[in-house]
């Protein structure tokens, strides 16, 4: 059954919170995930961020990825990127941006137009046939973002919406905003054991705890899960199949072994050259 929104009062069995972390704070990145620490539970969701970006004070410069998808979830401004795919632009609020590194890119953003910027990045670790494979890019203008309610699919599908990305994996990755006082329902996908979510904006009850700009990982298993939101709230929430590879990791990427990850890193070594050559970097 699909989640709604519901304002009764009926009980449920809700799935225990395992973790919670409000992360660690540096130049306007609040880090709640690494694929060191709880990364290693929630995989493929290997990282995630809440960035809150000054255009007088921040940038994210110009570097590699490889191995992985990074997810990017605009709140609040508007984003300025480019790619060594070709791909540049500005993402306004409401947008999302999808970026698969596979074998190797290299990417900056940061504010547009001297303003400010805020959201979630995410990256997914990718599975053997994608993570030294082409790379891939799309970004998605609001209107363009199909929602089911309260929930705006980012990435997989839910009730009646659907993404236009549709990463190999079976995924499910919302953006959920809720007012004052409502409460929503999710039942995750079949074989969706990992779930997890991050509140950017307000707060949540669930699970009997209050959340508020933090990161709560759930028990594995398929328990539906109700959120009641304390003022309005927005929060982005992932639910899948637990990522079945270990996580072989470099400085920016990724991988599911160590002679993936030694390709990734050649290729975005080559590129880096090539982008001093250029006079880029």
């Amino acid at each position: 059954m699909n989640a709604r929104l519901d304002l009764s009062s009926r009980t449920v069995t809700e799935r225990r919170i395992t973790h919670r972390t409000r992360g660690r704070g540096r130049g306007g990145v609040t880090r709640f995930v690494s694929p060191g620490d709880l990364g290693e539970l929630i995989k493929p969701f290997v990282f995630v961020d809440l960035f809150e970006l000054e255009s007088t004070r921040h940038k994210m410069g110009m570097h590699p990825h490889s191995g992985i998808a990074t997810v990017t979830v605009i709140l609040d401004g508007a984003l300025e990127y480019r790619e060594t795919t070709g791909s540049r632009g500005i993402l306004p609020v409401g947008g999302i941006e999808w970026m698969r590194a596979g074998g190797g890119v290299w990417h900056e953003g940061g504010p547009a137009d001297g303003g400010s910027v805020k959201g979630f990045q995410l990256w997914l670790a990718l599975p053997p046939e994608d993570e030294n494979g082409p790379t891939q890019s799309i970004y998605l203008a609001p209107e363009h973002v199909q929602a089911d309610g309260p929930a705006r699919v980012v990435i997989g599908q839910y009730g009646s919406a659907t993404s236009a990305i549709r990463p190999r994996a079976p995924i499910n990755y919302l953006h959920v905003a809720l007012r004052d006082g409502e409460t929503w329902r999710y039942q995750p996908p079949v074989g969706h054991d990992v779930a997890w979510l991050a509140v950017g904006r307000g707060a949540v009850d669930t699970a009997g705890t209050t959340l508020e700009r933090e990161v709560a990982v759930f028990e594995e298993g398929n328990g539906e899960l109700v959120f009641t939101a304390r003022g309005d709230t927005d929060f982005v929430l992932g639910s899948a199949p637990k990522h079945p590879h270990d996580l072989i990791t470099g400085y920016y990427s990724v991988h599911t072994s160590q002679a993936a990850l030694e390709r990734g890193e050649a290729e975005i070594a080559r590129i880096g050259a090539r982008l001093r050559a250029e006079g880029v970097l």
